[in-house]
């Protein structure tokens, strides 16, 4: 059935319809606003930016190919880009967690898992704060997976990637934002 109504959605999106247009923001804004705020510092840029991500979903629908992945997928990618293309423009003062040592190749998955597998609530805290400490294309895999619980398939279509480099990233940052977790715990 939800293919079917995604199928008029979009149809009727390629008309310029505004009441399609009305009834996308009402079926993804608010995901679209929390994967643009988790990446984006100040509500005042989310939303600019989620404001954008729309914009562009509007005027580019005639170049949605529903072979290559779902509307929501593709609506991810457009805010995914649009996040990036923000951070990079602006001169946000950000410190972000550097490995020197090679020490996030030296834990092992268990110890990582322990700490994500299930989380308590102070975890879930400490998570969020360690986000902030990741370059935002990190910090988008995580949220990605973690809160919009994507496919790695899904993922590597939204960072133009491919699964198994996903999946290697998200390992990555998943025992960089462990090593993050125990320095704010200290």
């Amino acid at each position: 059935m939800k293919k079917e109504t995604d199928i008029h959605l979009i149809q009727e999106l390629r008309k310029q319809s505004s009441k399609a247009q009305q009834m996308t923001l009402e079926r993804y804004g608010n995901a679209v606003f929390a994967q643009v705020a988790r990446l984006i510092p100040g509500i005042e840029n989310a939303e600019e930016v989620y404001q954008d991500v729309f914009m562009k979903v509007f005027r580019n629908i005639k170049m949605y190919d529903e072979t290559k992945s779902s509307l929501k997928t593709w609506i991810s990618r457009i805010a995914y880009n649009e996040s990036i293309s923000f951070l990079r423009h602006k001169s946000l003062p950000v410190i972000y967690y550097e490995d020197r040592e090679g020490e996030v190749d030296k834990l092992s998955d268990t110890e990582v898992e322990e700490t994500f597998g299930h989380p308590n609530p102070e975890t879930v805290q400490l998570i969020r704060a360690a986000l902030r400490h990741l370059p935002p294309d990190e910090r988008a895999i995580i949220t990605m997976f973690y809160y919009e619980e994507m496919s790695l398939k899904d993922i590597a279509y939204v960072t133009e990637s491919i699964p198994t480099t996903v999946a290697s990233k998200l390992s990555r940052t998943r025992k960089k934002l462990y090593k993050i977790i125990k320095m704010l715990q200290s």
